[in-house]
C-alpha cells in the first residue's frame, strides 16, 4: 500500500477518497489533493523521492529520521515539521512523534514514521463532510488538533502536580520521588519540541504566501499563541516540582532530625546511668557498697535520682 490516506479537497467541506495503491491524478481546478505517506515503508519512500516532483531539499526535510520542529518556504510551497503528543500503545506521551507536511497551492504532501491521532480527525471530518476546504485550512486544522492534544496532556500533568502537593504529607517517599522524577522528565521532553513549535509557527504566520489566506493567518496566530500559552504552563509546571522535591527533601530531612533529637535525649537520660553502672562494674578492691546488704538499693537510688535531674534540666532547658 503506497499511501495510508489518499482525498481529493472538494473545496466545500466535502471530500472524495481515493484509492491508495497508486497515485491519483492531480486535482481539478477549486479542488486540492492530499496524500499521506508512511516512511517505513520502502515504495513509499521511493515515490517520495522519485515520483512526487518535490526538490532534493523537500525531500530529506520530509524523510529526515529525527526532526525538530520547523517551517519556511520553498519553490512555490511551504515545508512544515510538527510534533504532536505520542497516544500509541506501549509508549511515553512525552516521546512526541513528528508529522512532517509540503503545502502547495493545490496539493498537500504529509508523512510520518508513527501513527498520529492528530492525521486520524482530520481523516474523520473528511469523511464527515465537514474537513478542510483548502490546503491552507488543513494545515490550521492540523495544527490546531496537535495543540488541543498537548493542551490536554499539559493539564494532565498540573493534575497529576496538584495530587502530590495535596498528598504531600501521607505519601511514600519512594512514591514521591518515582513521580517527581517521571513529571520533571515528561516536562523537560515535551519543552524540548514546544519551544522549537511555537518560533516554527510564528515563523509559519509571518511567511509572505498566498497559500496563507488571512482566515489561516489568524487561525495560527491563535494556535501560536496557544502553543506559547502551554510552555508557560510548562514552565510553572516545572518550578512547581521543583518546590515540591525541595519541601520533600525538606520533610524527609526534618523527619530525620526528629528521630536523631529523640535518640539524642534517651542517650543523654542513660548517660548517667551508663557511668554508675560502670564504675560500681570495675573489679578492684575498696569499692564502696560491697560488703552492704543495701548497696544495690542504693546504687538504684542513685541512679533513678540522677535520671530525674536530667530529665528536670531538659524540662528547664524545654528541650523536651
Amino acid at each position: 500500500m503506497k499511501f495510508l490516506h489518499q482525498y481529493y479537497l472538494n473545496g466545500d467541506k466535502t471530500s472524495i477518497q481515493l484509492d491508495r495503491d497508486k497515485a491519483a491524478a492531480p486535482a481539478l481546478d477549486g479542488a486540492s489533493l492530499w496524500q499521506h505517506l508512511d516512511l517505513n515503508q520502502v515504495e513509499s519512500k521511493e515515490w517520495l523521492r522519485n515520483d512526487a516532483n518535490i526538490d532534493k531539499l523537500t525531500f530529506q526535510a520530509l524523510s529526515a529520521e529525527e526532526t525538530r520542529p520547523r517551517s519556511f518556504a520553498a519553490h512555490g510551497g511551504l515545508l512544515v515539521v510538527l510534533r504532536g503528543v505520542n497516544h500509541n500503545p506501549g509508549e511515553d506521551a512525552e516521546d512526541m512523534v513528528s508529522i512532517r507536511v509540503w503545502v502547495e497551492k493545490d496539493r498537500i504532501l504529509s508523512a510520518r514514521v508513527r501513527k498520529m491521532l492528530a492525521i486520524q480527525d482530520i481523516v474523520d471530518t473528511m469523511n464527515d463532510n465537514t474537513g478542510p476546504r483548502s490546503p491552507g485550512e488543513f494545515l490550521t486544522n492540523l495544527i490546531e488538533s496537535l495543540a488541543n492534544r498537548i493542551g490536554d496532556f499539559v493539564n494532565r500533568l498540573e493534575d497529576e502536580l496538584g495530587e502530590i502537593e495535596d498528598h504531600l504529607e501521607t505519601i511514600a517517599p519512594d512514591q514521591m520521588r518515582a513521580q517527581l522524577g517521571s513529571l520533571r522528565r515528561q516536562i523537560a521532553s515535551v519543552r524540548r519540541f514546544l519551544a522549537p513549535q511555537r518560533d516554527a509557527l510564528d515563523r509559519l504566520y509571518h511567511i509572505d504566501s498566498d497559500i496563507l489566506n488571512d482566515r489561516d493567518r489568524q487561525r495560527l496566530r491563535e494556535e501560536s499563541d496557544r502553543v506559547s500559552r502551554y510552555l508557560e504552563d510548562l514552565d510553572l509546571a516545572r518550578e512547581r516540582a521543583i518546590v515540591l522535591q525541595e519541601a520533600f527533601l525538606s520533610q524527609l530531612a526534618q523527619q530525620q532530625n526528629s528521630r536523631m533529637y529523640v535518640l539524642s535525649i534517651v542517650a543523654a537520660i542513660f548517660l548517667p546511668l551508663t557511668f554508675v553502672t560502670g564504675l560500681l562494674g570495675m573489679n578492684v578492691g575498696g569499692l564502696p557498697g560491697i560488703n552492704n546488704v543495701n548497696g544495690f538499693l542504693i546504687a538504684v537510688v542513685i541512679m533513678f535520682i540522677a535520671t530525674g535531674l536530667i530529665t528536670l534540666f531538659f524540662k528547664f532547658k524545654k528541650w523536651i
